[in-house]
């Protein structure tokens, strides 16, 4: 086996000497002796062709399908090429810290502009330089709101499972206690929701669209919340925003959500990328990094990591929040994605989605299944069945080389976007026919 350490043995014996040992073992005396491995069984190593050769057969053990009908949390659109020719191009790939501004300044700038776009989405004052998924982005929302006397978040159980389960574990860690909000057909229960709010409640999260698909009174919810002396803490679907009234519209004090559909691919393997937006009131909360920009004193334009002190990055025990990173790529990608679409591409995007989700359930109701829920959707929805006709469907589909949709309590939560022509629309919904009718 070959060793990945780049001294030699002989520069390694010396390092030893010096400290006094007189092998790597030394180095462990005080570990028992159990826990060591006493041999690998490893097999010998293979040739970059017979290396390239295995990855490619377990490569094509994924099945990729030509057409998909489910979201989410993570949705295929159109990604223009210049975004992904710009984004992989080597001085771009490698990521390096911000830290030092005056070797940074690409790096600096490119998170100023995605910042500015994430601002001019949302309708927020200000936006950080990204953290690592939607969740994480929902979760730090709540570590925002809370106070010594303010120490309770609510959300409603039509947010996405994987993002109330996030916000369980941030809690749990911070002593903050969550409490569920019911939402009887899909929609939050704004009595509840009144009932449920007291002196101890920090903030409320709503997601626009909800799991669901479904859109919610935003701005009424945000009067009842902020009637509590709540925050109000909105979880958006970027492409959304390009239609529906911004957070800020709405009277959100905080805007998250998960940047994925912005450039990018489902298939991108991780990481995804969280964004956050806030007002001037709370700017000073936001976690991770800032980037502002500035002037030197040749009064030229500079930029740099401003607004939080350095302790949030390092220093754990007077951080108010342990995120320390940005998904730098991800957001320079996403950046990308939304200067090549502009406000008119990225609109057509999500008017293409709505369009063929409402085209879709009308061809599934038509079919036999009908819509779970009542009342205005975005690009998802939910048809009612039972489990095994859902199963019979889901199987049918995929026959077809089509991914249908998610099975959820009470139906399947499908989604559509600008990538799925009517052909294929026509395709599903006449195979869920067949099913039905058999």
């Amino acid at each position: 086996m070959g060793s990945y350490v780049p001294n030699s043995p002989a520069v390694r014996q010396e390092m030893l000497e010096a400290m006094g040992a007189s092998g790597i073992r030394d180095l462990y005396a005080n570990v028992p002796e159990e826990m060591f491995v006493k041999e690998l069984d490893l097999p010998a190593g293979k040739s970059e062709l017979e290396v390239r050769r295995a990855v490619t057969a377990m490569a094509e053990k994924n099945h990729v399908f030509r057409t998909c009908l489910r979201g989410a949390g993570a949705y295929r659109h159109y990604i223009p090429a210049v975004v992904k020719s710009i984004a992989s191009r080597e001085e771009l790939v490698t990521a390096y810290t911000p830290y030092q501004a005056e070797i940074s300044q690409g790096i600096l700038q490119s998170i100023f502009e995605y910042q500015t776009m994430i601002c001019e989405l949302t309708g927020m004052d200000v936006s950080n330089a990204s953290v690592y998924d939607g969740a994480t982005a929902a979760a730090e929302a709540i570590t925002m709101c809370v106070d010594r006397r303010r120490r309770r978040a609510l959300v409603p159980a039509a947010a996405h499972p994987e993002v109330i389960e996030t916000m369980r574990t941030y809690c749990f860690g911070s002593g903050v206690e969550l409490t569920v909000v019911p939402a009887p057909g899909g929609r939050t229960d704004k009595e509840a929701l009144s009932a449920a709010l007291g002196d101890d409640a920090a903030c409320f999260y709503l997601a626009q669209p909800n799991y669901f698909g479904l859109i919610e009174d935003a701005a009424e919810i945000g009067e009842i919340v902020h009637a509590a002396g709540a925050k109000f803490v909105m979880g958006v679907n970027p492409i959304a925003c390009a239609l529906l009234e911004t957070p800020a519209a709405c009277g959100a004090d905080v805007a998250v959500g998960d940047g994925q559909p912005l450039g990018l691919d489902t298939a991108f393997g991780g990481p995804y990328l969280g964004f956050m937006a806030a007002t001037k009131k709370l700017m000073r909360q936001l976690p991770g990094r800032i980037v502002g920009r500035t002037h030197d004193v040749d009064g030229k334009v500079g930029y740099v990591l401003t607004l939080t002190a350095r302790e949030q990055h390092i220093r754990r025990e007077k951080a108010s929040s342990n995120i320390c990173s940005n998904q730098a790529l991800c957001a320079f990608t996403a950046g990308l994605y939304l200067s090549a679409m502009g406000a008119e591409g990225l609109a057509q995007a999500a008017r293409q989605s709505l369009s063929k989700a409402h085209y879709l359930a009308e061809r599934l109701a038509q079919a036999g299944l009908p819509l779970a829920h009542e009342g205005p959707y975005f690009h998802e929805f939910v048809t009612a069945c039972t489990p095994e006709t859902g199963e019979q469907i889901l199987s049918a589909l995929i026959r077809a080389d089509i991914l249908g949709g998610l099975p959820v309590e009470g139906g399947l939560l499908w989604c559509a976007t600008e990538l799925v022509s009517r052909e294929e629309l026509d395709r599903a919904a006449d195979i869920v026919k067949e099913v039905l009718a058999q």
